[in-house]
């Protein structure tokens, strides 16, 4: 492509700031499961069911793709450096604001590398694309998604190593998004744009009725998709948690008996054993009333937690103990999140 042509851009399409607000709509709902979760209106591994996971993969993987799309009908042969060096700013600026905030709320599942921060990577990275045929970009994308599935290794555990994506004991985070595989949605996106310049796809879309008939307000939360997604999640914990002051959930055994069960059968995988462990641990909470907290009104305190600590020592050890040849507990680990 000459410089010429590329001087020549694409009016601004708005089915595709459509497709990022209905991604938005679809992330708003996913959180809106954990804020549920996390008060107690839900079942406390609502977001961490299958169905649950795939939905927000699916999510993840419409924004990366979209960003991808971004690039090419952005930069495409022509990069606008203060504008690109502008946004990646704002994006880094932001994926580090969420690694704050969530390293102290969450400091257990903190996010350090998640769809921001991935989104950032793909941008500086994707530069090294722009001139590559769609083709070309499509092969190395299948890579970047199929070499995971096929290599892991303990030498990528190492922290600084994490965001690649290789490790074989994967961390814990609340949002963990790395560049193997995700990269290579980010280069599909980049190739759907490439062939649809090469096409003339989006000058059409963006002269037919459809796309100029799109409402503006459906349009606008894409067009500012950044400062929607800091913002949401705090809009929607805050109005659940006003709700949960108002009219807090009312918790019973059979309520938090199925996600631990569920969350200890995971870990353990003796069906029996945790039966008995999660009526032990669950009802020691309901009587010292933390089922309420446990569910997710607020962090245990260290003092509960360590009461929680205690319980849950007792109830293997009973439970255990009632067994004809008690199981290596080494086999069955009961961390704290199962134990709420």
């Amino acid at each position: 492509m000459d410089s010429g042509s590329i001087a020549k851009r694409i009016p601004r399409v708005n089915t595709i700031d459509v497709a990022r607000t209905v991604a938005l709509i679809a992330m708003a709902i996913y959180h809106f499961s954990w804020d549920l979760a996390i008060f107690g209106y839900a079942e406390a591994d609502l977001p961490q069911q299958p169905g649950m996971i795939i939905f927000a993969r699916c999510i993840a993987g419409s924004f990366i793709f979209l960003a991808g799309v971004s690039l090419i009908l952005a930069h495409d042969g022509d990069i606008r450096w203060p504008a690109f060096w502008k946004r990646l700013l704002q994006i880094a600026l932001a994926a580090l604001a969420v690694t704050i905030a969530t390293f102290f709320a969450f400091p257990e599942t903190y996010i350090f590398f998640g769809i921001l921060h991935l989104i950032a990577a793909a941008s500086l990275l994707g530069l090294l694309f722009l001139r590559f045929r769609w083709l070309t970009m499509i092969a190395i994308g299948a890579l970047f998604v199929a070499l995971p599935q096929m290599f892991r290794s303990e030498a990528f555990n190492a922290g600084p190593l994490l965001w690649l994506g290789l490790a074989d004991a994967p961390p814990r985070s609340n949002d963990y998004v790395p560049l193997f595989p995700w990269f290579g949605i980010f280069l599909f996106g980049m190739a759907f744009a490439r062939i649809g310049r090469e096409r003339h796809w989006f000058k059409r879309l963006a002269a037919t009725r459809f796309d100029a008939a799109l409402p503006g307000w459906l349009a606008f939360p894409g067009r500012h998709s950044l400062i929607v997604y800091l913002v949401h999640q705090p809009i929607l914990l805050g109005l659940v948690w006003l709700a949960a002051t108002i009219a807090p959930p009312a918790i019973t055994l059979d309520d938090v008996r199925a996600p631990c069960e569920r969350s200890c059968l995971a870990q353990a995988g003796d069906a029996t054993f945790c039966t008995k462990y999660c009526g032990c641990i669950l009802g020691a909470m309901q009587r010292e009333g933390l089922l309420y907290r446990s569910a997710g009104q607020g962090s245990l305190t260290d003092q509960q937690l360590q009461f929680v600590d205690e319980q849950r020592t007792r109830c293997v050890s009973e439970v255990d103990s009632e067994r004809m040849e008690p199981p290596n507990r080494s086999e069955r680990p009961i961390d704290k999140e199962s134990a709420r």
